[in-house]
Order: structure tokens, then C-alpha cells, then sequence
């Protein structure tokens, strides 16, 4: 199948940027969903019931959009991104309208892996329209505000989750979805023109079932390793077998397709497979780690919820600061070979320091260490899709750009699963030794605030040094992660970007 060979559609500077507007109005959407519903759910579980079932709110959304995000993003390539993109902002809407107005648990989940497969597909146009909108160099820069959006909705979504939930109703949690994706809507129609792809596509339907179902074990393997089950259970053991055979059976399959859903010639370019190596260790480490920080804050430093999400601040801060600074660097120079080794060294310099923390530590010093961290994880972040579009051809486009969101949610999921399981299994030993007269909080019951309030004094000061301890382990086993992707990124070439013209 062939492509238009134009780069850009022939559109105004102000079209082009209230298309981008658009855009971003798509991430703050897709974004703030996956952070607002945290403090909405214990509610959510008082009006519908089903608490056995309530991880499913969260792992159906995670699953649809794992599954949709590489598939989304070939298909653009081969329809065109303008219908993906108003097909994802469409069924985001309407899996959130359903979703507000669910009568059960049951029903709430099922919408949920609506607003997941739509967040897929939002996900990954907005990096792939972003590089039919702009050049080379110009997009580096637009790119990088795309971590401005994260950062926003990790701080702001707890805090407009809990307001909405406490002064309205958990419904409309999902309900402010909606004028933010009516709006998105009607500014793709109104400035969105992007030139068709010509040729008649043909569909990798074995591509797609062999990746959907790889992703679907890959993603149940680490939501319940650990948690609902054991990590020596038979089911683990089944999904990581199936994960494997399932992947390796894709990988097989996509040599002899003629349209795959991850082209094999792409991994043929040493900086596409860089900048998905790096993306994967950086999903690992830098959101991986995020997720723990407020745990840290609350069990070892007495932090609330509320305060304990606000204490990550300095780590947004820092990686919104490194997105940006990156993103003005590559439009200036067209030079980019050197920011990922860069934010692999940084990280691990931010995951050494914060192995230090203990009981002790000032919450300034705490936040100047999640700062470096940040600061690390933001040099790369945008960057490494930048990387890949430049060494894929404009046909695969879409397929390059998902396939490193791909790796990073690929990485992050990994790392939460492996990150969480050392966290538990180094508590309990620490706490087993530590705890005085044998009495032993469990790990679920010591992670909660209200909980550890109960506790005798020298009971709660035990259970604290072991957390302590254990999350000191936890960033230890990020390092030679992040120094993997470290040697991953000193392979990277040095292939300026062009100011301008169609790369073909």
C-alpha cells in the first residue's frame, strides 16, 4: 500500500496549531480519566457494590488500552489518523457517558474496556498526528508538551476526583469527560486535514488476534502477579507461559505478512530499537516508581493521601522542566543522539539517592532526589518517539510511533508488578524482624493510614524502618535497569533531523 507523499496536509499555521490544541484537549482527557477515578472508587463500591470485583474498574481500562494502542496506530497508517483519532474521541465519549450512568458494577467495568480501547486509539494518534502536523525539528518541541499534560493530570486528577465525588456524585467523575472531548471533537472536524493514504490497505488479521492476545497475558501477568495470586501459582505461571508463546508465535507470523501490525523492518534500524529499549526502562523506572512515592510518604513519613500526591510534585516538575528543555534543544540544534544516555544516567543518579531515604529524611532533601528522578525521566520521554518517526519511513508513521508507547506501557506494567512484589517480600522480612513481641501487621493492613494509626507505638515505628528499608531496595533494583537502558542509548547514532521536508 502506498501514501500520500506529502508530509504535512496543506494546512495555516493556525489551523495546524488549533489541530494540535485539539490534541492536547484529547491527552488531558485520556489522562486525567486514568488518575480522577482513584479517590472516586471506595464510593463507587458503596452505591453499585461488588468489591470483589473492583480491580476490574481499573485492569479492564489498562487491558483495552494495551491492546488497542500498537493496533490503533497501524491503522492510522493504513485509513488515515483523522478517522482513528474521531473514532477514539467518539468512543471515549460514549464509554464515558455509559460509564457515568452505569446501574452496576458489572456494567461499570464492561464501559470501562470501552474507554480503554478508545484511549488507545487516542494515545496513539496524538503522537502520530502531531508528526503529520509539524516537522521534524518543530515537533520535538510540540511533543514535549504532551508531558506537561501527564504531569497536570497526575497532580490535578485526585484532587478533582475527590471534590466531584465529595460536592457531587462519583458519576461525574466520568462526566467531565465530556465537554473536554466535545471540544476535541469539534476542533478535529473544523481544523484537522490530513491527506488520505492511497491503496487499498490489507489487514494483518492473524497479527492482530496473535499481539491482542500476547498483550491481554501480558497485562493480566502483571495485574495479579503478586496480588490475586501467588508468583509461584499456576495461573502465573500459565499467563507467562502464554505471554511468551504468544509473542514469539506473533513474531513469527509478522515475518510473512504483507501489511504487519509492527513492521519487522523497523526493529532493523538500530534507533527505532534504541528508542523502544529506552522507553521500556524508562516506563519501568521513572512511572514505575511514581506509583510507589505516595506510598513511601504515607506509611514512613505520616503523610495523607492528598499531601502524600502532592509531595511527587517535584518529580512532575522535573520531568515537565527536562520534556521542555529537550524539546527546544532538538528544534534548535536537529540534534538528539545524546538525551536518552543522558536521561538514563540522570535516573539512575535520582534512584541512587532516593535508596538513601529513611525515617530521617527531610521531605526537601526527599524532594530534591524525586526531582533528579523526574528531571532524568523527562529528558527521554518524548524524545524517544521522536527518534523512532525519524527513523521510520512516513508510511510507518503511526506503527513507529505506537510501537515505543507500546514498549514504555510495556515497561511500566512489568516494573509495578516487579517493583510491588519486592516491596512486599522485603516488608515482610524486615518486619518479621523488627516487629517487637511477634506481632506482625500484614502487608495490606500496614499500607493503610487509618490502620497503622491503631498500632502501639513501638509496633507503628517498626513497621515504618521496614517499609523504609524495603522501598530502599525497591530503588537498588531499579539501577541496573535504568544502566541496561543506559547501554541501550550509547549504541544511538547520531542522524540529525531535517528543518524540513517529506521523509518517504
Amino acid at each position: 500500500m502506498s501514501v500520500s507523499s506529502g508530509r504535512t496536509a496543506p494546512m495555516s499555521r493556525r489551523h495546524r496549531l488549533a489541530a494540535f490544541g485539539g490534541l492536547m484537549l484529547a491527552g488531558l482527557m485520556s489522562s486525567l480519566d486514568a488518575t480522577v477515578l482513584s479517590t472516586a472508587l471506595p464510593t463507587i463500591v458503596g452505591d453499585l457494590g461488588g468489591l470483589d470485583r473492583i480491580a476490574w474498574v481499573s485492569t479492564a481500562y489498562v487491558l483495552a488500552t494495551s491492546v488497542t494502542v500498537p493496533l490503533s496506530g497501524r491503522l492510522g497508517d493504513q485509513f488515515g489518523r483523522r478517522p482513528v483519532l474521531l473514532i477514539g474521541l467518539l468512543g471515549f465519549l460514549a464509554g464515558s457517558a455509559a460509564c457515568g450512568a452505569a446501574p452496576s458494577m458489572g456494567w461499570l467495568i464492561a464501559f470501562r474496556v470501552v474507554q480503554g480501547a478508545a484511549a488507545g486509539c487516542l494515545m496513539s494518534s496524538m503522537f502520530a498526528v502531531t508528526g503529520d502536523l509539524f516537522e521534524p525539528r518543530e515537533r520535538a518541541k510540540y511533543q514535549g508538551y504532551s508531558a506537561l499534560i501527564f504531569a497536570v493530570s497526575s497532580v490535578a486528577g485526585p484532587l478533582i476526583g475527590g471534590l466531584l465525588t465529595g460536592h457531587a456524585s462519583w458519576r461525574w467523575v466520568f462526566y467531565v469527560n465530556l465537554p473536554l472531548g466535545l471540544a476535541a471533537v469539534a476542533t478535529t472536524v473544523l481544523f484537522l486535514r490530513l491527506p488520505a493514504p492511497e491503496g487499498r490497505p490489507r489487514i494483518d488479521y492473524p497479527g492482530i488476534v496473535l499481539l491482542g492476545a500476547a498483550l491481554t497475558c501480558f497485562t493480566l501477568l502483571t495485574s495479579w502477579a503478586g496480588t490475586r495470586y501467588a508468583w509461584d501459582s499456576p495461573v502465573v505461571a500459565g499467563l507467562a507461559a502464554g505471554s511468551v508463546l504468544l509473542f514469539g508465535c506473533w513474531l513469527l507470523a509478522e515475518r510473512t505478512a504483507a501489511e504487519p501490525v509492527v513492521p519487522p523492518r523497523l526493529f532493523r534500524d538500530r534507533s527505532f530499537a534504541v528508542a523502544c529499549a529506552v522507553a521500556a526502562a524508562g516506563g519501568a523506572t521513572g512511572f514505575g516508581l511514581a506509583t510507589y512515592l505516595p506510598m513511601f510518604f504515607q506509611v514512613v513519613g505520616g503523610a495523607g493521601a492528598a499531601r502524600s500526591g502532592l509531595l511527587v510534585l517535584p518529580m512532575m516538575l522535573g520531568l515537565v522542566a527536562a520534556a521542555m528543555l529537550a524539546g527546544r534543544h532538538i528544534a534548535r540544534t536537529g540534534r538528539y543522539h545524546r538525551l536518552p544516555a543522558a536521561s538514563m544516567a540522570l535516573s539512575a543518579a535520582g534512584a541512587a539517592l532516593l535508596a538513601t531515604m529513611d525515617t530521617g529524611t527531610h521531605m526537601v532533601t526527599a524532594g530534591c532526589y524525586m526531582a533528579l528522578l523526574g528531571f532524568g525521566a523527562g529528558l527521554s520521554q518524548q524524545v524517544v518517539v521522536l527518534i523512532a518517526q525519524n527513523a521510520a519511513p512516513h508510511r510507518d508513521l503511526g506503527a513507529a510511533s505506537s510501537g515505543v508507547f507500546a514498549a514504555r506501557m510495556l515497561g511500566t506494567a512489568a516494573g509495578m508488578a516487579v517493583f510491588g512484589g519486592i516491596v512486599a517480600s522485603r516488608f515482610a522480612e524486615e518486619i518479621g524482624r523488627r516487629a517487637p513481641g511477634g506481632r506482625v501487621p500484614a502487608f495490606d493492613d500496614a499500607v493503610r493510614p487509618d490502620v497503622l494509626a491503631t498500632l502501639p507505638g513501638p509496633v507503628r515505628d517498626a513497621v515504618t524502618e521496614a517499609f523504609a528499608a524495603a522501598f530502599s531496595d525497591l530503588f537498588l533494583t531499579a539501577l541496573p535497569v535504568l544502566l541496561a537502558g543506559l547501554a541501550a542509548a550509547l549504541l544511538l547514532r547520531d542522524v540529525p533531523l531535517r528543518p524540513r521536508g517529506p521523509r518517504t
